[in-house]
């Protein structure tokens, strides 16, 4: 049993995809692991004709509220801030209202005590959606060819750019 042991703990300091490895630079880039391979993702706030105003990206397996501090911080506060329920949490809602916006975030389904929201302003959160699917039409951006964050987030740049000019 003793070879057998050290054959395991042989296995997972080599880099296994059980040990956790990750490539050199990967969580640098924008890009971690899940089942599905090596995933990334956008992060975008739009104004109110679904133009970009702010871009983020992050590690396919981060949790999109880890990101929220992109989205906070304006010269001009907006009147209201439409998200999903993944930004749902008390500290986020805080931080919105202490921004001087109204959160419009629905509650988790398994919420215990749900935060009612207006569900007029939360119908115009499409707007993101039909960003995100228009960029979805630039093949590029979707399979990321660019390896490197700054040269992906560059690219993202350049569509927002062109969703402002059309």
């Amino acid at each position: 049993m003793r070879g057998c042991s050290r054959l395991y703990r042989q296995f997972d300091c080599e880099g296994s995809p059980r040990s956790g490895r990750v490539k050199k630079g990967e969580l640098a880039e924008g890009i971690e692991r899940s089942r599905g391979g090596r995933t990334s993702k956008v992060h975008a706030a739009v104004d109110a004709l679904g133009r970009p105003l702010r871009l983020a990206i992050s590690g396919g397996q981060l949790h999109d509220s880890k990101r929220i501090d992109c989205f906070l911080n304006w010269s001009k506060p907006p009147l209201a801030i439409v998200a999903d329920k993944a930004y749902g949490s008390r500290r986020i809602r805080q931080e919105i209202k202490d921004e001087g916006a109204l959160p419009v975030i629905p509650a988790k389904a398994n919420a215990k005590d749900p935060i009612p929201h207006d569900a007029n302003l939360y119908a115009k959160r499409n707007l993101v959606e039909r960003f995100f699917c228009r960029m979805k039409d630039m093949r590029r951006l979707t399979v990321r060819y660019e390896k490197h964050a700054e040269n992906f987030l560059n690219m993202v740049r350049l569509f927002a750019i062109r969703c402002w000019c059309n």
